[in-house]
């Protein structure tokens, strides 16, 4: 089985830039690059992964870019670009020239306008992802879910992934709205799923197995083996879980599922979606 890490993030720590980290964080406010994740992947069994953006800048991308061409096992990089932008076209067109880029992300889980995904300028630039074959990272919080959906539906040739699940209330077993939007996501063929980010949308220093149970139900039911995937969301997951502790997470729970819907699940579906 060929497994990829399909979420992690590389940074070298910068306060006035990676201003998300509050001060419960304490344990990721350092750097975190390859040579530290390779030990990770080597020992539990990961071949490769995919790098998100953390930071939204070009400079970021081409950050991550460098990495990858030092690194192979960095199979894809997903980058941040400012698609709202009226020079958005020319950006992508400068990112087809690396091949390494398979797609872009947006933090708009930190935006305050609820709407911002229907503004027209936003939209603008989703509208030339798919001419470059580039994919859409969808990173929100759960009431942002709708705005989602509206998206997608507007976009049925653009392939989009919802990152971490769309962070549902796992630390208080809030399953709706949640629940009903992801069923309505995974009846669209072109959005996928990661199954990432769980841990730290539990109690940090308190979960067991069992509070993501109803999650992972849902999201396989919603999207089946063929459209989700496993990520690790190293090294934000470090707040809450080591990385095998969060790969544990995932393996046991496809355990009872055939081989061929654990080897989709674990690394056949982002290769197939990021084009790896």
């Amino acid at each position: 089985m060929t497994v990829i890490d399909a979420h992690q993030h590389f940074w070298k720590y910068d306060p006035a830039v990676h201003t998300w980290m509050d001060d419960r964080m304490v344990a990721i406010k350092k750097d975190f690059m390859p040579d530290v994740l390779k030990e990770e992947l080597d020992s539990n069994g990961v071949e490769g992964c995919v790098a998100v953006q953390a930071d939204q800048s070009d400079h970021e991308t081409r950050f991550l870019i460098d990495l990858a061409k030092s690194y192979p096992f960095i199979r894809g990089v997903v980058g941040w670009t400012n698609l709202q932008s009226t020079g958005v076209g020319e950006c992508l067109e400068k990112y087809t020239d690396e091949p390494v880029v398979k797609g872009f992300r947006h933090v708009v889980q930190d935006e305050p306008n609820p709407a911002f995904m229907q503004q027209q300028s936003f939209q603008n630039g989703i509208s030339l992802l798919g001419k470059h074959n580039f994919t859409y990272d969808i990173l929100i919080l759960p009431h942002q879910l709708s705005a989602a959906l509206q998206l997608v539906r507007k976009f049925p040739d653009q392939l989009f992934v919802i990152d971490h699940l769309a962070k549902p209330g796992i630390s208080d077993q809030k399953m709706e709205p949640w629940r009903t939007y992801i069923y309505e996501l995974g009846r669209h063929d072109h959005v996928y799923c990661k199954v990432s980010g769980m841990v730290t949308e539990a109690h940090w220093h308190g979960w067991q197995y069992e509070d993501f149970l109803p999650y992972l139900d849902a999201a396989l039911e919603a999207f089946g083996a063929e459209r989700l995937m496993f990520g690790s969301d190293w090294p934000v997951c470090l707040l809450s879980a080591g990385y095998n502790k969060v790969k544990q997470i995932t393996d046991r729970y496809i355990s009872g599922l055939s081989s061929s819907e654990q080897s989709m699940i674990m690394g056949e579906n982002t290769v197939r979606f990021y084009r790896l």
